[in-house]
């Protein structure tokens, strides 16, 4: 086990009506913010207008930034920061998903910067100070609203880059599972294999003895994929939207990372497929991962048959080591498969004449190694893409 230092600082809010807590929550922090969200789905829903009387019964002023779209866009940032800086706001209120938790984080950097906020993203700048953020959570997938963690498309040559930073993390989620009862199935299977990603991720390691990380990642995968099927046909079933709430949330709040070593090489891989493509994210990389694997497994064979037996209840009485391990992955894809989420980049509609270009910007022009599990460079990343066909 590696050494770790582990803080979650994010206060969770959960459970029953707990949106209406939102304006107490904001007022220990700001008198006038920014009330970030998507489209159109909050209003619809209701929660708007819970989330305005509760602002407004708390005495906090608000200005609305809306048209958040997934994979969400730098240019919807830059405005935000200039409505900010422009009203003399001092906090980001994020009511929607990760696209909107996302962006809210990336205003909250960009506001005390003299420079563009895409330095940070690119590298170019470090982080020093950030506005505070409070979330509304509506959609279970990225676990923005406890990570340190925000995730941002340029449009100028369409880069889709992330940035990490204990700043950035929320200073509160509230999270009511009665507000993702209206979501698509496919929104909500997307989110879920999101969540896996975070979990798998983590999950395969060449660290050694982290055998409790190791059952945590496991019970919160077997979590997900038992509730999903429970909400697919009853979406109104509370108690299985919130263990795929919660899971989302420890999925990616370094819970699951204390003492290991992720490797995310399929996260860097798919973002350029979103990027590009403006594939949901979740989907994405339920066509990555399934490629990956097949295309590392073999480096630690005994951790995928683990993975195999403990996750995808895979019997151990098979020929050899490397059934046992391409069974579980056939079962992981065709879980992803039977929840309704494309599995080859065909089924998604894309084309394999730019795996080169895609490649290129994931590896820096083949400069730059991916991933800690197995060290992946541009040729590799090609190759994944051909397996992903």
């Amino acid at each position: 086990m590696e050494n770790f230092v582990f803080s979650s600082p994010t206060k969770i809010i959960f459970g029953k009506g707990t949106e209406h807590q939102v304006g107490e929550e904001v007022k220990k922090y700001s008198n006038k913010v920014l009330f970030c969200y998507g489209g159109g789905s909050i209003k619809k829903s209701g929660l708007y207008d819970k989330v305005v009387n509760s602002l407004k019964e708390a005495g906090v002023e608000f200005i609305e930034l809306s048209g958040v779209k997934p994979n969400p866009r730098l240019s919807l940032v830059q405005e935000g920061i200039k409505l900010c800086r422009e009203n003399n706001i001092d906090f980001i209120l994020a009511v929607g998903g990760g696209s909107v938790i996302d962006t809210a984080k990336a205003i909250a950097m960009g506001v005390p910067y003299e420079g563009n906020v895409w330095d940070f993203f690119a590298g170019k700048a470090q982080l020093e100070e950030a506005l505070p953020v409070g979330v509304i959570l509506t959609i279970p997938a990225t676990g923005s609203e406890a990570s340190d963690a925000t995730v941002i498309t340029n449009e100028d040559g369409w880069f889709k880059k992330g940035f990490h930073h204990d700043l950035i993390r929320p200073k509160f989620a509230i999270m009511n599972p009665e507000l993702t009862y209206t979501l698509p199935n496919y929104q909500t299977a997307c989110g879920v294999a999101d969540i896996m990603a975070h979990v798998m991720e983590r999950y395969f390691t060449n660290v050694k003895n982290v055998d409790l990380t190791d059952r945590l990642c496991e019970a919160t995968l077997k979590t997900v994929i038992n509730n999903v099927r429970i909400v697919l046909k009853d979406p109104t079933n509370y108690n299985a939207r919130a263990e795929i709430m919660w899971a989302g949330t420890i999925a990616h709040n370094d819970l699951l990372s204390t003492g290991r070593i992720g490797d995310w090489a399929s996260h860097r891989i798919e973002h350029e497929l979103s990027a590009i493509y403006d594939i949901a994210h979740g989907a994405g990389l339920a066509i990555i991962f399934p490629a990956w694997m097949k295309y590392v497994y073999k480096h630690d064979i005994n951790r995928f048959v683990q993975f195999a037996v403990r996750v995808w209840d895979v019997d151990l009485p098979y020929e050899n080591l490397e059934d046992i391990a391409l069974e579980g992955i056939r079962r992981m894809t065709e879980f992803f498969k039977e929840i309704g989420l494309p599995v080859t980049l065909k089924e998604a509609g894309i084309s394999d004449d730019r795996f080169e270009e895609m490649a290129n910007k994931c590896t820096d022009n083949g400069n730059k190694k991916l991933g800690n599990f197995v060290k992946l460079g541009k040729e590799d990343v090609i190759n994944i893409y051909k397996l992903a066909k």
